[in-house]
């Protein structure tokens, strides 16, 4: 059973939103689950019942896992190219598992932080705020 909504003036700091959105929980109580699946969005957090209908990571949170891997694996393996000139397989056997692991693995923390931006900056109306349900 959901609780009464929450207003905003007991809004947590916005670096607990943050941290709590990459956790996978609600921005706004801090608890809920913000996550059905591995990447889908919850209708509606279960504890404060603030809706999520409107919240669309998009494709930010793959991009920017792109951008984190693609500088440290690029940065890590040239350093390793440099110091040891390992063969290109073991290039290939070490480097691609690894990305491919730190893209599930950055995925759902980054698409939790963007919901919870856009939740912190009212990038998405609620609909109690605007007098819906």
């Amino acid at each position: 059973m959901a609780e009464a909504p929450m207003n905003d003036a007991v809004a947590p700091p916005t670096s607990a939103m943050l941290a709590a959105g990459m956790r996978g929980r609600c921005p706004r109580c801090l608890r809920g689950r913000l996550f059905s699946g591995f990447l889908k969005i919850t209708e509606r957090c279960p504890v404060c019942g603030l809706s999520f209908s409107g919240h669309d990571a998009g494709d930010g949170p793959a991009v920017a896992a792109i951008f984190i891997l693609g500088f440290g694996v690029t940065g890590v393996a040239g350093l390793v190219e440099y110091l040891y000139s390992p063969p290109m397989w073991l290039h290939a056997l070490i480097w691609l598992p690894l990305i491919a692991l730190g893209a599930v693995g950055l995925l759902q923390p980054l698409k939790g932080l963007t919901v919870a931006l856009q939740y912190r900056y009212r990038a998405v109306d609620e609909p109690e705020r605007l007098g819906g349900t």
